[in-house]
């Protein structure tokens, strides 16, 4: 059954098939809400966020109108807010940038040095798409990692095609600027040493 089928028998009286739904979508929706919350470190919350996300779907799936936009980018929506909503009550906006306590485990092949920088690298990134405005972090979040299309992702933001665009092109700006600072920071450290 489509997502449309689904929903038409939920709103039918049928409600043992939002199971279904769930089903589909929620590897989707615990993954999302973990790279929204990973710059806080607070990834742990995902779960429970998750459930709360499905369970608003699920109170508002009356609201819900097809033609407006797909159920996935509709359920985005509800997950963005129901994190953003998260981290304002619980305050974690002032959460510092800790040392991230998960080091990837690397192939066996990589010498010491490849797997320092490349936990270096990795810690880099995370740290400035963390620093980014909301609106841009999210939209590269929903671009990079969760691959949605330019207009899903305008939908889930409620804005223009041409402004997700825009908040994509500043955030990979952003983190550009932010690396290059990192690179010559460290350039001239190490010039300054010779």
């Amino acid at each position: 059954m489509t997502d449309s089928q689904l929903i038409r028998e939920i709103k039918d009286g049928n409600v043992h098939l939002y199971r279904d739904l769930v089903l589909r979508y929620e590897r989707k929706i615990v993954t999302f809400i973990q790279h929204m919350l990973k710059f806080v470190h607070r990834e742990h919350w995902a779960e429970d966020l998750s459930q709360e996300t499905f369970y608003k779907a699920y109170k508002s799936l009356d609201t819900f109108r097809e033609g407006e936009a797909s159920f996935a980018t509709w359920l985005y929506t509800i997950a963005r807010n129901t994190a953003l909503s998260e981290l304002r009550k619980r305050h974690t906006q002032d959460v510092y940038w800790e040392e991230e306590t998960h080091i990837p485990v690397a192939s066996q092949e990589m010498l010491p040095e490849h797997q320092l920088l490349h936990h270096e690298k990795t810690t880099l990134v995370r740290t400035a798409i963390g620093n980014l405005p909301e609106k841009q972090r999210t939209a590269l979040i929903l671009r990079e990692y969760e691959e949605l299309d330019y207009v899903e992702i305008a939908h889930i933001l409620r804005t223009t095609v041409s402004s997700v665009k825009s908040l994509l092109f500043r955030a990979r700006a952003g983190i550009r600027e932010q690396m290059e600072a990192y690179v010559h920071g460290t350039t001239h450290a190490q010039e300054g040493a010779k």
